[in-house]
């Protein structure tokens, strides 16, 4: 099996890349992680990149003077799927616009609900029953792309923000690499 080779953008802790270096060291697993993006050298996440001796570049995308040459970059590199893990900045249209259908996300809440930011809370503060998690293609509206997969969490009346969160997170942890997987079948 030829494995596409994949470009994982991180702001954060990494859990999300960790768990896909995790699945990517697996025979069967479609991508081949070529590639980290920070938007920020303080992501804790980058450590992953340094223990897997993976190449990473430091990069704010929205500040970036010249695009084409991180574009170029990425093509030389021969990168065809981008995955979004913890990443949280909006990527700017013409970035998007580029590698159409070839940027992934994954979210924490079933969307179309609680787009943005604060997803945790604002589900507790509506009472619901059940969130969960999407992982989704990227297109240039705020977490409105095509859905790929969804994984639901029931809430539980002693869930609080943390709890509700480390409980997404281990659907995510799944959810990511079964997308991946549906992808490229």
């Amino acid at each position: 099996m030829v494995r596409k080779k994949a470009c994982i953008f991180i702001s954060g802790s990494g859990t999300n890349l960790k768990a896909l270096i995790k699945s990517s060291r697996e025979y069967n697993f479609p991508i081949n992680i070529k590639y980290i993006v920070s938007n920020t050298k303080k992501a804790a996440g980058l450590r992953f990149a340094k223990l897997y001796n993976i190449p990473f570049r430091v990069l704010n995308l929205n500040k970036l003077i010249n695009l084409e040459s991180f574009l170029k970059d990425l093509k030389k590199k021969n990168i065809d799927l981008i995955c979004l893990a913890g990443y949280m900045k909006i990527l700017k249209k013409q970035f998007i616009n580029r590698f159409n259908k070839k940027i992934i996300n994954i979210h924490p809440s079933l969307l179309p609900k609680y787009k943005g930011l604060n997803t945790f809370k604002r589900v507790l503060d509506k009472n619901e029953l059940l969130t969960g998690c999407t992982v989704h293609y990227v297109n240039n509206k705020l977490d409105s792309g095509k859905v790929i997969l969804k994984k639901k969490v029931y809430i539980e009346s002693k869930d609080n923000e943390k709890t509700l969160k480390n409980k997404v997170q281990a659907k995510e942890y799944r959810a990511y690499s079964e997308s991946i997987i549906d992808i490229f079948r």
